[in-house]
């Protein structure tokens, strides 16, 4: 079924909204939330709490793409299950990847003094354009996905050492790319 027919589904609040849009991205959303949680069963909590979380948005939301709405849904739950195991003196991958990418971003002036995050977006999505492919595809698989080195190998062909050095270089490539747009990281 396509996006247009699960949001008509929505609209219409029917139950087989959920089904079909669990049939169609259910898998992506459980992966999703386990990079993020390393626990399957907080990763289905998650994804059943974003299936809600959608159930409540649309309507009025007509989202486009389906996937990334969705997607982002997963992850902003996700991300609140591990701050509050994170409360509890619980740590995840998703933690691991923060401190990665928090070492080359940190500044002592607060976001709002320094730039609007529409901006820095802005910024960062030129600089993902620049990217090789295969750059691209490890950066947003790592820092979006949340993706294990050895997931990242597996994809690319390339091994877990050459896969962590390439990140290390294209978040040093980003911060230089950022300082060059006039974001003082």
């Amino acid at each position: 079924m396509d996006d247009n027919a699960i949001i008509e589904l929505f609209f219409e609040r029917s139950e087989n909204a959920i089904v079909e849009l669990s049939a169609k991205y259910g898998l992506i959303c459980i992966r999703t939330a386990e990079n993020i949680t390393f626990n399957k069963e907080d990763a289905q909590e998650c994804v059943n709490d974003a299936y809600l979380g959608v159930w409540n948005a649309i309507p009025p939301a007509r989202p486009k793409p389906l996937l990334s709405y969705v997607l982002r849904i997963v992850r902003n739950v996700s991300i609140n299950r591990v701050q509050h195991n994170n409360a509890l003196k619980r740590r995840s991958g998703y933690q691991e990847c923060l401190d990665e990418l928090e070492a080359e971003l940190t500044s002592s002036e607060t976001p709002e003094t320094v730039y609007d995050a529409k901006l820095l977006s802005g910024y960062i999505e030129e600089f993902l354009d620049g990217l090789s492919r295969t750059d691209r595809l490890l950066f947003v698989r790592r820092y979006w996905y949340l993706d294990s080195f050895g997931e990242l190998a597996a994809a690319t062909g390339l091994r877990q050492g050459t896969v962590r050095t390439r990140l290390t270089r294209l978040r040093q490539r980003l911060k230089q790319h950022l300082f060059n747009q006039g974001v003082h990281v």
